[in-house]
């Protein structure tokens, strides 16, 4: 765990303004945010509400966690509870809002202070321990799981979220090495994968498919955002928006398949007579996806592989 030296890394909300826009945020509405991370969204949704505005937010980081109630303790109209973002049905419930949030944010993937850490295991641009953990205080670490894990299971991992090709041939190697020796810092694992790995693209990090493999499998991310997305229906009020930001085509397809099934409706057979509004639509999709543009891609690159996804309830 990360001392007060963590407070000083930075993080620029991604697509701000659009994501603002995307909410259309009433005065006196409600809100949830699925992902407080560092509350740069956070603070632009409290800025735009009213008294009688407002919202609430969830994160599984005890340093977001952390963030988020000094913040607490400055706005009443703000609350904090920690937990995965599968937790919505369950946080709105408890605050008597089910049916009646105006708008809710999932910003996806690893946060910049998470990923500016050493001691959070995130980036293979820093030597830390190997870790990984979004709640890096309960499960199991990427070195833990590492350690024990077969061959074929971390090939499959790699193959299934880093959608890394030469997958088998880093699992053989990882295998290997740590026959020799534990693999337990971030330093090792990059050395092994681009030992092993033969094909290097350009603009791209030999690690970078490898690292987000592992990560989005210690967190159960890609599950929990199937998780999550059902819950929507329920919590959103008619007119209620859900904004998405994505950061790899494995998220991004889990949310565009999601906004498509249900702005359809209920599946019916091609060949029976049905009006569209007989299928009954439970969204519509609000414009296309939004991507970062040039003169935020400037101050911010993390932001070049943002995507968002935006839909109303009906």
């Amino acid at each position: 765990m990360s001392g007060p030296a963590e407070k000083d890394y930075h993080h620029k909300p991604v697509m701000l303004e659009a994501v603002l826009d995307a909410l259309n945020i009433k005065t006196d509405g409600v809100y949830v945010d699925g992902t407080f991370g560092r509350g740069g969204h956070a603070r632009a949704v409290l800025q735009r509400l009213g008294p009688n505005g407002r919202l609430l937010a969830l994160d599984r980081d005890p340093q977001a966690v952390e963030a988020a109630q000094a913040l607490a303790g400055q706005d009443e109209r703000f609350s904090i509870q920690r937990g995965s973002f599968t937790m919505l049905r369950t946080l709105v419930e408890d605050n008597d809002l089910l049916g009646k949030v105006d708008g809710l944010l999932l910003d996806l993937g690893v946060s910049s202070p998470q990923l500016d850490d050493p001691e959070r295991g995130f980036s293979f641009q820093h030597d830390g321990p190997l870790d990984m953990r979004m709640d890096n205080e309960s499960g199991q670490s990427v070195a833990e799981w590492l350690a024990e894990a077969s061959e074929r299971d971390i090939s499959q991992v790699l193959f299934d979220y880093g959608e890394e090709r030469h997958g088998k041939r880093i699992a053989r190697a990882l295998c290997k090495a740590r026959n020799e020796n534990p693999i337990t810092t971030t330093a090792q694992l990059v050395e092994i994968i681009s030992a092993a790995n033969p094909s290097h693209e350009k603009h791209k990090h030999p690690a970078t498919r490898s690292f987000q493999a592992f990560r989005i499998f210690i967190n159960r991310e890609l599950d929990e955002l199937h998780e999550v997305l059902t819950q929507t229906l329920d919590v959103l009020a008619v007119g209620g928006r859900l904004a998405v930001i994505s950061f790899h085509s494995l998220e991004d397809r889990i949310v565009k398949r999601f906004i498509r099934q249900q702005v359809r409706g209920d599946d019916m057979p091609r060949d029976l007579p049905v009006t569209a509004d007989m299928l009954n639509p439970r969204m519509r999709a609000v414009g296309k996806a939004i991507y970062a543009d040039a003169a935020e891609l400037a101050v911010n690159p993390r932001a070049r592989s943002a995507v968002l996804r935006v839909a109303e309830k009906l």
